[in-house]
């Protein structure tokens, strides 16, 4: 009889929160993300193409586990996109971290400009590469789990 060795931790289900900007319709890269956070092992919601920043903070509400929110953005409006994403933050509607990827603003030249104003909004990672996702989730996974906890006023 083979003995089950995996641990707690092992078998525990990171779940994320995944979906395309309120603007933007394109779910090929949303589809491809899907399949490869999958590969590593997360649970992924995938609210798909089109999606507000209500919808992610609906989202969030109906799992309240998801350790991210990751917003792709490929038609170059992520700061329009995100306008609300202040006030989802300040209503407590949207807790975990926002991970943001993709053609984030418009016209050929990309600086870091274009980084900050979305940071500004809440944005906690902004993302070039897939390959930084997987990588990036655990960042923000250890951050948290050793961030001191807020006392109570």
């Amino acid at each position: 009889m083979r003995q089950n060795t995996e641990t707690a931790a092992e078998k525990e289900i990171r779940t994320v929160i995944l979906g395309v900007a309120a603007s933007d319709s394109h779910v090929v890269a949303n589809h491809l993300i899907a399949h490869a956070l999958r590969a590593d092992g997360f649970e992924v919601v995938n609210l798909g193409a089109c999606t507000s920043i209500a919808e992610f903070a609906e989202a969030h509400a109906e799992h309240p586990e998801a350790e991210a929110v990751i917003i792709g953005s490929l038609n170059g409006h992520a700061h329009a996109d995100l306008q609300d994403l202040p006030a989802a933050r300040a209503a407590g509607r949207l807790r975990c971290p926002v991970i943001l990827g993709g053609n984030l603003s418009v016209g050929s030249y990309k600086g870091a400009a274009d980084h900050e104003r979305l940071y500004a909004l809440g944005v906690d990672v902004v993302l070039a590469d897939l390959d930084e996702l997987s990588p990036a989730l655990d960042e923000l996974r250890t951050r948290s789990a050793t961030a001191a906890p807020v006392a109570a006023s």
